[in-house]
């Protein structure tokens, strides 16, 4: 009888430290919201230092429980060297890889393809010809490669004829390393579809890379980082 009261005293104080934890989130949305004169997508508590994690789109911004300061910047660990906002927001900003429509990108395969991700390039983004040139060493991958044409008035064109060539992965590898620009492509390459495609999952630069888990990594990244992601992935 001890027992079943004392569990049943348990789940109340549970239920009661729950009920206030949403509770403090929802006053602090209010109050973050009147203050922005807008929607936040979510509140939560950060873990650390006290503070509450405003996220608005795949944005993160923080507050103290009185909304009387608003922090905007990284929360790093100085222990593991680990930015803690950039790991919540790419966990938030993941993707279910599955949904994405691989047949709109480019097909990259080397050695026995096992390993798999996708990335959304332009064909004048400096940091994707120096990431498709760091990529060129690794072996036993897929990379589906979006062309997404937002930087400059002829990334659309250049994007069209790579789509259009013989050979895809030729010739954006053969674009992006050696500079060497595909004859003009006549054929109806999906340019609008993967701008939609973009938008879609909010992606605002390039190279915007996808992992088979899901995870987003936004901007290049040294390929031993990459490597390293795709070894723990199970």
């Amino acid at each position: 009888m001890f027992k079943r009261i004392f569990s049943s005293i348990c789940l109340a104080l549970l239920l009661l430290a729950a009920g206030a934890a949403h509770a403090d989130e929802a006053s602090v949305k209010k109050s973050v919201e009147a203050w922005m004169g807008g929607k936040v997508d979510a509140v939560r508590k950060a873990g650390v230092l006290g503070l509450y994690e405003i996220q608005i789109g795949n944005e993160l911004y923080y507050t103290d429980e009185k909304v009387s300061l608003l922090f905007d910047g990284n929360i790093i660990d100085t222990k593991t060297r680990k930015n803690l906002t950039q790991a919540r927001i790419n966990k938030l900003s993941a993707i279910k890889f599955a949904d994405l429509p691989l047949e709109l990108a480019v097909k990259t395969v080397r050695g026995d393809g096992r390993r798999v991700f996708a990335t959304f390039e332009d064909p004048n983004c400096g940091y994707c010809k120096k990431l498709t040139k760091e990529m060129a060493g690794m072996d036993n991958v897929t990379i589906y490669t979006f062309l997404l044409p937002i930087l400059s008035r002829d990334s659309a064109e250049k994007s069209r004829a790579v789509w259009c060539a013989a050979d895809r992965a030729k010739a954006w590898n053969d674009l992006m390393v050696n500079g060497t620009v595909p004859a003009a492509g006549t054929c109806d390459a999906p340019i609008e579809k993967v701008v939609a495609l973009a938008q879609k999952y909010n992606i605002r630069g390039t190279p915007t890379i996808f992992l088979s888990d899901g995870e987003r990594i936004p901007g290049a990244v040294p390929v031993a980082q990459l490597e390293q992601k795709l070894a723990q992935i199970k």
